[in-house]
């Protein structure tokens, strides 16, 4: 039987003793199928390369699809492997990678194996907080609906590729709108310690918002920082 898609979820292990399906290892039950099929997706940051299971388990033995296809079945396929990262990967990012790949036949994709169209931008663009962002008023709690997350409570959005605040979660929200930071679930070195915190270096973010220089992103802060603008200090709603 052949078939045009094959969706894969979770981790890959070869171990038997592990997890088997009808007496086969994840890893032989893909390579079987994947003679079966054009296109070869991975939902999900595990499927794309290990995820969780992978980082901290600290197993050889668990991979993400691309890395447990055998040489021999990687180029079988009519398209290189599709990574549709996230923890979890957005059901939209699913069904415009199919109805690409089924209209067009390919899709341009990132050093990641990503969806340029779906992962070009930063999680931060369109994010709710973004003047508060500029301005450096800081929240110091989660839940609230002002200010940024950035500084403070660790988030990731200024250097994590995704979509998530354009195309909202149930059509309704996002972790940023709802005062969760976001913890860059769609990129390769997801899962992180310590995730809802900013690791700092004598006051200034070990990591800064992606390819700005800390330098710039020192200077833009204090020139913030010498303005109050009240209307981003107060409550929005009272």
């Amino acid at each position: 039987m052949k078939f045009d898609f094959l969706l894969v979820e979770g981790a890959i292990s070869s171990n038997k003793e592990f997890f088997s399906i009808s007496g086969y290892s994840p890893y032989e039950m893909l390579n079987i199928l994947v003679k079966r099929t054009k296109y070869l997706i991975a939902v999900g940051s595990c499927a794309s390369y290990g995820g969780l299971h992978a980082k901290f388990e600290q197993n050889s033995d668990i991979q993400g699809i691309g890395d447990s296809l055998s040489s021999e079945n990687l180029y079988i396929l009519k398209h290189p492997v599709v990574n549709l990262t996230g923890c979890p990967a957005h059901p939209e990012w699913i069904i415009q990678t199919l109805f690409s790949l089924k209209d067009y036949g390919k899709m341009a994709l990132d050093e990641e194996g990503r969806p340029k169209e779906l992962y070009y931008g930063l999680a931060h663009h369109g994010c709710t907080r973004n003047e508060y962002f500029e301005w450096k008023v800081e929240v110091k709690h989660f839940g609230l609906k002002e200010g940024c997350l950035f500084y403070e409570q660790g988030c990731r959005g200024p250097m994590t590729h995704s979509n998530c605040n354009k195309i909202l979660w149930n059509d309704v929200s996002t972790k940023t709108r709802a005062g969760m930071p976001c913890i860059g679930c769609t990129e390769f070195d997801f899962p992180r310690e310590n995730m809802l915190e900013t690791k700092k270096n004598i006051g200034i973010p070990n990591e800064v918002p992606l390819e700005v220089s800390k330098r710039a992103y020192l200077s833009l802060t204090g020139v913030a920082k010498t303005f109050k603008i009240g209307r981003l200090n107060k409550k929005l709603i009272d």
